[in-house]
């Protein structure tokens, strides 16, 4: 599967984005997907999952919301009250199992998007 993630942008600090990740292939209802965020000079770090369940990162719940349109190949990350701490190039993923088993590791998902970047001015 290749996946293709867009929205991202300069946005104020409160503000709201939305990215998008449109995913080929005619599996999509069979994978676990997952949002992940990398700041400079940072690791690559867990964002969102969504299979069975939804899960977030203690430091966006409450603020990002993770969905998907199965009928258009699309995982969506809505992001609200931004903090230039969100900051980051964010990177869709996929899992070919369709499992929450570990949807916090990276080693999980074998397929990622290209990485959309998100920038929050204070």
């Amino acid at each position: 599967v290749q996946l293709q993630a867009s929205g991202g942008g300069l946005v104020q600090a409160g503000g709201s984005l939305r990215l998008s990740c449109i995913a080929s292939g005619r599996t999509f209802t069979t994978y676990a997907l997952g949002w992940f965020r990398q700041a400079p000079g940072k690791e690559r770090e867990f964002v969102a999952h969504i299979s069975w369940a939804t899960y977030y990162a203690d430091s966006v719940k409450g603020r990002f919301t993770i969905s998907r349109d199965n009928a258009k190949n699309t995982v969506y990350l809505q992001m609200n009250s931004l903090k230039p701490e969100d900051t980051a190039v964010y990177y869709c993923a996929a899992a070919g199992s369709f499992s929450s088993v570990n949807y916090d590791s990276k080693g999980k998902y074998g397929y990622w998007g290209q990485g959309t970047q998100v920038t929050v001015s204070s």
